[in-house]
């Protein structure tokens, strides 16, 4: 397919409407993956991660296997909702953190502690950033230790584990009951916002580039 004919003019309306829904709908909250092994976990949450409108995600690998599992990452995770959700990656815990704390108020890590809260009591309405650890050992002692808090998932069985990527699920879908409540998905695509822009060109960028490995 030649270049000069992947533009905007070369999608359907129906396409162009699919994305702008989408991206009115896109929310500021984010997720942070520290040290999650195995790429099938990573493609769950992808795909949580997009089913309620979020468009980045932060995988950190403090270990080294840092950039074995960015390129498993990407070859195996949900290639459909892969393409909408952004993973930054990082190998520096500070340098995550400083990256995520520019855009997001707080930062809140699941872990069992005395001072930790229920899910259902944190106000996941605002600009948060929720971090899961390694399928195993759990999040980091210096993560830990830069979190603004610990929140747990009541459960109410013999076995009080839940799979990471399970967690994750169901601590987005309590944010996006949240959201809903508050009518945060009620918005509609504005042509003037260029962060909205941006992000319509980086979809047609991605949905071509789709195209492109389809026909070759």
């Amino acid at each position: 397919m030649a270049k000069d004919i992947l533009s905007r003019d070369t999608i359907t309306h129906e396409r162009t409407s699919r994305f702008q829904d989408v991206i009115a709908k896109r929310q500021n909250i984010t997720v942070i993956l520290e040290n999650v092994h195995d790429p099938h976990n990573i493609g769950a949450v992808i795909r949580s991660c997009d089913a309620i409108g979020i468009s980045e995600i932060y995988v950190l690998y403090t270990e080294e296997s840092y950039n074995l599992m960015k390129q498993k990452i990407g070859k195996n995770a949900s290639s459909g909702a892969r393409k909408w959700v952004q993973a930054h990656y990082f190998g520096n815990l500070d340098e995550c953190f400083d990256a995520v704390r520019s855009k997001y108020d707080a930062i809140y890590g699941t872990h069992l502690s005395e001072s930790a809260h229920s899910l259902y009591d944190l106000d996941l309405s605002k600009p948060v950033a929720l971090m899961f650890g390694n399928e195993q050992h759990g999040i980091s002692e210096k993560a830990l230790s830069k979190l603004d808090g610990n929140f747990i998932i009541p459960q109410y069985g013999m076995v009080q584990s839940l799979n990471i990527s399970v967690a994750c699920a169901v601590s987005l879908f309590e944010a996006s009951r949240q959201r809903t409540t508050k009518g945060m998905y009620n918005n509609e695509f504005d042509i003037t916002n260029t962060v909205q822009e941006a992000m319509f060109d980086k979809f047609l960028h991605r949905h071509f580039e789709y195209i492109r490995t389809k026909e070759r």
